[in-house]
């Protein structure tokens, strides 16, 4: 479904991106997994066209997206900081890309409610922002993307700003809600347990390259070269 193929960046003299290549199925969650600064950031960014390949190219479903503008992508983007609107409630902040795509009232509503449900936060609609912890502002960031039915879900470090005791509790329910929705994903982390919670596949990055691509118990139980091995702290 996604294929990025030999895509190279630089941003000035420095090389951030080596030759990327690889692939995501349909419905299959991928994780880009390594240290702080190794690249991964920028390949997501990439993907969602809100930066240019040097060198390289990147296809979803058979089209080529060099020509196709950011808002015609159909993908949604999930950050750490949740990016919610403080002066909207709950609802309309879901609500903010049904509306960008001219959809009735009575839709909308209804749309919204089905997420509040998959997010487990019924009800919680008329609720301001301030009011809601993080996992719960986490729940409705996540809502909020998935409401307009992106054909590709990216996240960057999507959990990052919550304490350890609950993104571990939500790893769990994230990765199920993908799946019930089926929804191809590209998942950035620099957190080893975290990427192998929820990913279908790990994509392990090094200084703007993809040392080693698998399935996670695979990736843990051969790693490809020393550098994985002690990522991974084997």
């Amino acid at each position: 479904m996604l294929t990025v193929d030999g895509v190279c960046k630089a941003f000035g003299t420095t090389p951030v991106l080596r030759a990327v290549t690889f692939t995501v199925a349909s419905g299959q969650i991928a994780c880009l997994l390594g240290p702080s600064g190794c690249g991964k950031t920028t390949m997501l960014r990439i993907v969602a066209g809100l930066e240019q390949a040097d060198e390289g190219a990147i296809h979803y479903g058979g089209q080529n997206l060099a020509t196709v503008a950011v808002h015609r992508r159909g993908f949604g983007l999930m950050f750490q900081d949740f990016a919610l609107f403080p002066h909207r409630n709950v609802a309309q902040n879901i609500a903010f890309g049904l509306r960008m795509q001219g959809l009735t009232p009575a839709v909308i509503e209804r749309r919204v409610a089905e997420m509040l449900a998959l997010v487990n936060l019924p009800g919680y609609g008329q609720r301001r922002v301030h009011e809601l912890s993080g996992g719960e502002q986490q729940r409705v960031a996540l809502a909020r993307s998935l409401a307009p039915q992106p054909q590709l879900l990216m996240l960057d470090e999507p959990l990052g700003s919550l304490d350890r005791t609950l993104r571990a509790g939500l790893l769990s329910e994230l990765r199920a809600i993908l799946k019930q929705v089926e929804l191809t994903t590209l998942y950035v982390t620099h957190d080893q347990q975290e990427a192998f919670a929820i990913a279908d596949q790990v994509l392990i990055m090094s200084q703007g390259q993809i040392v080693q691509a698998g399935a996670p118990e695979a990736v843990y139980q051969q790693p490809a070269n020393r550098f994985v091995a002690a990522f991974l702290g084997l």
